[in-house]
């Protein structure tokens, strides 16, 4: 039993560690790829478009070897819930092209608490105090060391409120729909990434056009991007089942506070690799970040502790009056045994 214990926390701190190593690897890819001191490759809605075409690519390959089984879920469930993944992409783009950067990353920051409200609301799920303060304490965090100046206009304001929506709508889905069908990680990516693949090399053109008012037509192809550009699809194949591995394993909002997690990782490695700025104030709002994590993990441990003790039954110290009255009648009309010498005595 104590194996068994281990080797599931070994597979969680797995899970994390490689959605972390991965989104933070794929963030400095898409940085040399896309910055105008890199390959100024600025089409990012294509871009993932290529990430989901190679992780299709993938899944395709694992079912045709027997690695992974295919099962069955309903088309429409797969149709509804590529819109609102692409959606997420799409809004999240258009926020990052209309708002200021201190806007966009509080509109990140409102995930959590839109993420636990949704929960609520669609699957009357309760968060304990505890874990609720950590929450307001990593988002605190994650703020000090992120937003700096905030504007914001009507457009963009739009934008951000579907963005949010879209993506706590589906990361609860990914959940959600793990369990209702019971499939794996892996095998759920794989029937959800060839629709969202082929919508976004679709539409992916259009909508990188309207944001950067550039054709990847015109784009001159350089060896050295077509290079960062298979790296980052790569990458984004761990990123894509690492996301869905940690959300099938932990919540939506244990998914949210791992992404703040990498926020902080992203802004250190910007400083190392980039030679970014780092402030007192960067500094700070990391620590308050990381200590909100650590009371995030130890809260929710405590909520399992908690949760399992109310559902460990408990000895019944009382009868009820109608077990009384049975008990009665038994004695009543069942003659009495010695029981040390196991005969009747009346």
């Amino acid at each position: 039993m104590e194996s068994e214990k281990n080797s599931s926390a070994l597979s969680d701190v797995g899970a994390w560690a490689m959605n972390v190593i991965s989104s933070v690897g794929i963030i400095m890819a898409n940085k040399q790829l896309m910055s105008a001191n890199g390959y100024a490759f600025s089409f990012a809605t294509t871009l993932t478009g290529f990430h989901f075409a190679v992780t299709a690519l993938v899944g395709l390959v694992s079912n045709a070897t027997g690695y992974s089984a295919s099962k069955h879920i309903p088309l429409w469930e797969l149709l509804w819930f590529s819109i609102v993944a692409n959606m997420s992409i799409t809004g999240m783009n258009f926020s990052l092209m209309l708002n200021s950067v201190g806007f966009y990353q509080i509109s990140k920051l409102s995930m959590i608490p839109v993420v636990c409200v949704m929960e609520w609301i669609l699957h009357n799920k309760h968060y304990s105090r505890e874990v609720k303060m950590s929450v307001v304490v990593v988002v605190i965090g994650v703020g000090v060391c992120t937003v700096t100046d905030v504007k914001v206009n009507a457009k963009g304001f739009l934008c951000a409120c579907v963005a949010i929506l879209s993506t706590s709508l589906q990361q609860i889905s990914i959940g959600s729909l793990q369990k209702k069908y019971s499939v794996g990680s892996f095998e759920l990516l794989s029937k959800t990434a060839p629709i969202q693949a082929l919508s976004l090399l679709v539409l992916g053109p259009f909508v990188d056009h309207y944001l950067s008012g550039k054709s990847i037509s015109n784009y001159k192809i350089y060896s050295g991007a077509i290079l960062f550009i298979l790296l980052s699809c790569s990458l984004a194949v761990f990123c894509n089942v690492s996301q869905y591995l940690c959300i099938g394993r932990f919540s939506a909002v244990s998914f949210q506070v791992l992404g703040h997690m990498k926020t902080v990782c992203v802004l250190t490695l910007g400083w190392v690799l980039f030679d970014s700025e780092l402030t007192f104030k960067n500094i700070m709002g990391m620590m308050i970040a990381v200590i909100g994590m650590v009371i995030y993990s130890w809260a929710v441990e405590v909520e399992k502790q908690s949760n399992t003790t109310k559902i460990t039954p408990h000895t019944k110290n009382s009868l009820t009056e109608e077990e009384i009255r049975l008990l009665k009648e038994g004695v009543e009309n069942t003659p009495v045994k010695d029981i040390e010498l196991g005969e009747s005595k009346g």
